[in-house]
């Protein structure tokens, strides 16, 4: 053993042989690690564990399934793509996709600028306005199964109230059901009126995190609250109104409930398929053909159309508000 002396302070040294058998950290130190290391994955551990089997592995699987002649009974027969060839010359499928995108536009884009317009009054000095705010969230725990029963009674072409108020002008009754675009409108109806105010409670959100010093500078400048809106409330919303218009995407293209019960519910989507959405095509495929393998095929272009608009969407309003 030996005395180091630096400056007046005596150091202890440990010989060589006993610095190289020195004894481990102990329980608590290992304790002590695992707690700032190893605690943060495993808290966050249970997501990705059923993300992984209730998200990755069904993709995997429905890929491999579309890969194959796959039917309830029988052999599984692998063949490749020819689901896919089959199914991109098939008009059935292309006739349920532009069902699902005239659909989609029809009721995604009225109802998100709704939503901004319910918000942005819901966010002024209201007498009442807790009530207002939780009324405009009550379609949203309406059964889906009423509402498509009540609007599928409003478009009635005899007796619907729908067709009542337009006879008021003029105009003859319509059969809501017998064309595209007459069912495209009725089922967006039913849409917006669902989810216009889940839409509207998530911009009065983001909006009341806006500094109001923006606004009280912006007046002072002489800007008017149609200005302050569009050039203040609207860009710093851009992160909210990308998150809505994704989720919106994917809820549009995923579209099955309303069809079906305005439908009666029939997977075919009318006589002629006028309204069938991808949704439908597939369960008819899958469970009432039995089709496994081409439904598969038909589930996996629908989320590569579901990623491809979500990116369009993505990139249109990422450039909202550049001009002003």
């Amino acid at each position: 053993m030996s005395l180091d002396v630096d400056a007046g302070h005596r150091t202890r040294t440990l010989p060589s042989n006993q610095r190289r058998h020195a004894r481990p950290p102990g329980p608590r130190r290992l304790l002590s690690w695992l707690d700032l290391r190893a605690a943060p994955y495993f808290f966050v551990s249970p997501y990705f564990v059923l993300f992984a089997i209730f998200g990755i592995f069904p993709l995997i699987f429905t890929l491999w399934v579309s890969l194959h002649d796959w039917q309830l009974a029988g052999d599984k027969t692998f063949i490749g793509l020819e689901n896919y060839t089959e199914l991109l010359a098939d008009d059935k499928f292309w006739n349920s996709v532009v069902n699902t995108v005239g659909i989609f536009v029809i009721a995604t884009v009225p109802q998100l600028v709704l939503a901004l317009l319910l918000a942005s009054a819901l966010n002024k000095r209201l007498r009442g306005r807790l009530v207002l705010r939780l009324s405009v969230l009550a379609p949203l725990i309406t059964s889906v199964v009423a509402v498509a029963v009540v609007f599928t009674q409003l478009y009635g072409r005899d007796y619907g109230l729908v067709n009542w108020l337009l006879g008021l002008f003029g105009v003859e009754p319509i059969h809501w059901q017998n064309a595209a675009w007459t069912s495209w409108i009725a089922i967006a109806t039913m849409v917006d009126w669902r989810w216009t105010g889940y839409n509207a409670i998530i911009y009065l959100a983001a909006m009341q995190t806006i500094p109001k010093d923006l606004y009280e500078a912006a007046a002072i400048d002489g800007a008017s609250p149609r200005r302050q809106f569009w050039g203040i409330t609207v860009p710093l919303l851009k992160p909210t109104i990308i998150f809505t218009v994704i989720v919106s995407t994917i809820g549009g293209f995923t579209l099955f409930a309303e069809p079906v019960m305005f439908g009666s519910g029939l997977m075919t989507g009318g006589t002629t398929g006028q309204f069938q959405t991808v949704a439908m095509f597939i369960v008819k495929e899958g469970f009432r053909d039995f089709q496994y393998g081409y439904a598969a095929a038909a589930a996996w272009i629908l989320f590569l159309l579901i990623l491809i608009s979500a990116l369009i969407n993505f990139a249109l309003v990422r450039g909202i508000g550049r001009s002003r």
